[in-house]
């Protein structure tokens, strides 16, 4: 019988199965930010054991409020930045070199196809984009992990999305897994792994893959995954081109991750894009899901474009494209967070940050702070975001909040309409 990606990650990686379907995992990866790790080294140190099982595997980050907006925040990045300096970890990225962890993370090249990967954040997901397994965990597993490089996992089983079609123009990532969700539901690929196939998924780059990977949880994935493939191979060249001679080489040690022609799955779904329109959330949970055209009209106080689902270049050059020559609505505020340095100072070169200026954009440094209402575009009661994030739960950006998920072609259309709108890109 075959197996599907992540059954053959967990085979690589087993340490010991403890109990039934229980695996315990050795870990390539361990990232690290700000607002989960303290907790972590703090019960370590408690504990006395402050170790790191090995400070290059280990990356971290200050992420979720930066600069620190108060005490508490400001104790938080101290805790994290005195912890990296006593067990050298390197590769720990300080106010200024700092990104939103699933953008900055991607972008260093710290994950590889087959790799194990954990971090205290539900949204580690994304980086299953590269054919890797890479979870969410809580406080315990997150310390297990830094002490031991280990993490015991459940082997999940695997629900394969066969994504067929063209996508319409002005139709992207965004509206693709708002549409998933839409059909799985919440609660659909609880405790499972969501592989993201078909030639949708081999048409797009990487950064349109990390988008529908980061929100595989909010159907209750564990991981999200796409094959690792030439498209994978091109964007971690630059990382791995000393470990082979040619990027076909690669491709070939990579493709052992892909998954067997008859590997079992949960379930198989089909999903036909092609007549796919722009999609946007309602109400508090990411299931409930309309087309933009059902919505149109619905007015908003803010827009905001960034996170780790939609602060990428990609997006960013999207969203310009449509502001250029435009100013957002008199009746809200909008603001656009690049969700990493590079990517700051590759729009800022492209002339996209001078377009969101000109166009009445608040333009942030990389931060998670709106996407959680904890800073840089918190909502006031009763007030409403479209935004590009990835959760929209109750008072999730501000207490008593709505937050419209949506696309950045349609956040930004929604800018200068100051409602909720199709973009021009798309023309039914």
């Amino acid at each position: 019988m075959g197996k599907t990606t992540a059954q053959k990650i967990f085979d690589a990686h087993v340490v010991d199965k403890p109990a039934d379907g229980v695996w315990v995992l050795s870990l390539d990866r361990v990232f690290c930010h700000e607002i989960t790790t303290p907790i972590a080294i703090n019960d370590l140190v408690a504990i006395g054991k402050d170790r790191v099982f090995d400070p290059t595997k280990i990356k971290a980050v200050i992420d979720h409020v930066t600069p620190a907006k108060d005490s508490k925040t400001a104790e938080q990045g101290k805790t994290m930045r005195e912890w990296a300096r006593r067990h050298g970890i390197k590769d720990f990225f300080d106010i200024g070199a700092n990104g939103v962890c699933h953008a900055l993370f991607p972008e260093k090249g710290f994950v590889r196809p087959g790799y194990t990967v954990i971090m205290g954040d539900s949204h580690t997901c994304t980086h299953g984009a590269f054919g890797a397994f890479a979870a969410g965990v809580g406080t315990t597993d997150l310390e297990v992990g830094i002490l031991k490089g280990v993490c015991t996992m459940r082997e999940p089983e695997t629900i394969k999305v066969n994504l067929t079609g063209k996508l319409q123009p002005g139709v992207f990532a965004k509206d693709v897994i708002l549409a998933v969700i839409g059909k799985l539901t919440v609660n659909g690929a609880t405790d499972k792994v969501i592989e993201f196939a078909g030639p949708v998924v081999d048409a797009m780059q990487m950064d349109a893959r990390m988008t529908l990977c980061n929100m595989a949880i909010e159907a209750g994935a564990t991981c999200g995954i796409c094959y690792p493939d030439m498209v994978t191979v091109d964007f971690l060249w630059p990382f791995i081109k000393e470990e082979f001679k040619s990027r076909e080489e690669a491709l070939a040690e990579y493709s052992k991750w892909r998954p067997d022609a008859d590997a079992v799955y949960a379930d198989t779904v089909e999903f036909d894009v092609s007549n796919l329109e722009p999609m946007v959330t309602i109400n508090y949970k990411p299931d409930q899901v309309r087309t933009v055209r059902e919505m149109e009209g619905t007015p908003v106080n803010q827009v905001y474009i960034g996170s780790c689902t939609n602060g990428r270049l990609e997006d960013l050059r999207i969203a310009a494209g449509i502001l250029k020559g435009k100013h957002i609505s008199p009746n809200l505020r909008a603001i656009v967070s690049p969700a990493t340095p590079k990517i700051y100072r590759d729009a800022l070169a492209e002339g996209l940050i001078a377009i969101f200026m000109d166009a009445g954009f608040c333009v942030t440094n990389p931060t998670c702070g709106a996407c959680l209402g904890m800073s840089n575009g918190v909502l006031a009661s009763g007030e409403s975001c479209a935004s590009t994030t990835n959760r929209n739960f109750n008072g999730r950006m501000g207490k008593g909040g709505m937050v419209h998920l949506m696309s950045p072609a349609t956040a930004a259309a929604t800018a200068i309409a100051g409602v909720i709108t199709n973009s021009p890109l798309f023309k039914k």
